[in-house]
C-alpha cells in the first residue's frame, strides 16, 4: 500500500470517497480473493439453495428457479475486514426478501451455510427489508468461482466476511449459532463503520 493510503496504482482522490471510506480503510480498484480454503467449482445442474425454519421446514430452489424469480441490480460499496474497499460495484441477483417471503418464523437469526462448510451468522433483520441479496452476477458477467460463484450473498453494510461465498441456503435460528471466522475471534456481528473486526472490538 503506498503511503497515501490508497492500494498500488488507485488513481481516484480521496475527497472523491468522502463519507463512503469507513475508518481504517484504503479504496482499491482490484476485488481481492481471500477464501478460508480450496475454491469449489459447482455446476449450477447441481446447484439448489434451501431456506430452513427453525422446525425443519425448507424450501429449496433450483437454478432455474432462482433465475425466474425478480432480479435486481444493486450497485453498493463493499467493504473486506482486511481493510480494502472497493466502491460502486454492480451485482446482479435476488433479494433475500423475495426468498423469506411467505416464511412464518419466530427466529431472529440466521446461518448462512455453503458448499465448502464455510458459515456465518447474522441476525434476521440485517438480510431482509432490502439489505442483502443472492447474487449470481458481478459486473455484468456470471460471478466466477474465485467470487464465490455461481451464487454468493451480497451483505455490503457489513463486512465482507458476511456474504458468504458458494452460498448453499439459510437457516433460521432461535439464537445466535457463531458462524466459521465468528468463533475463530471474528467480530460477531462485524460493522465496518465501527471497524468491529474481533472480538475485543
Amino acid at each position: 500500500m503506498s503511503g497515501s493510503g490508497f492500494s498500488p496504482g488507485f488513481r481516484g482522490r480521496t475527497h472523491a470517497f468522502e463519507g463512503r471510506l469507513p475508518p481504517g480503510q484504503y479504496p482499491t480498484e482490484s476485488f481481492p480473493v481471500l477464501s478460508a480454503g480450496p475454491t469449489p467449482h459447482l455446476s449450477t445442474d447441481d446447484w439448489t439453495f434451501t431456506v430452513t425454519d427453525e422446525t425443519g421446514g425448507s424450501r429449496s430452489w433450483t437454478w432455474d428457479e432462482m433465475m425466474a424469480l425478480p432480479q435486481q441490480e444493486p450497485t453498493v460499496d463493499i467493504h473486506c475486514v482486511t481493510r480494502w474497499s472497493k466502491f460502486d460495484t454492480r451485482w446482479r441477483g435476488v433479494s433475500l426478501d423475495v426468498l423469506l417471503d411467505g416464511v412464518d418464523t419466530a427466529a431472529d437469526y440466521v446461518v448462512a451455510e455453503s458448499y465448502d462448510g464455510y458459515t456465518t451468522n447474522l441476525p434476521l433483520q440485517d438480510v431482509t427489508d432490502g439489505k442483502a441479496w443472492l447474487a449470481h452476477s458481478f459486473d455484468g458477467f456470471a460471478l466466477s468461482p474465485e467470487h464465490g460463484g455461481p451464487a454468493r450473498l451480497l451483505i455490503p453494510h457489513l463486512y465482507f466476511w458476511k456474504s458468504a461465498k458458494w452460498v448453499k441456503g439459510l437457516r433460521l435460528t432461535l439464537d445466535n449459532e457463531p458462524g466459521f471466522w465468528e468463533s475463530a475471534g471474528y467480530h460477531d456481528y462485524g460493522d465496518p463503520w465501527r471497524e468491529q473486526r474481533t472480538w475485543s472490538d
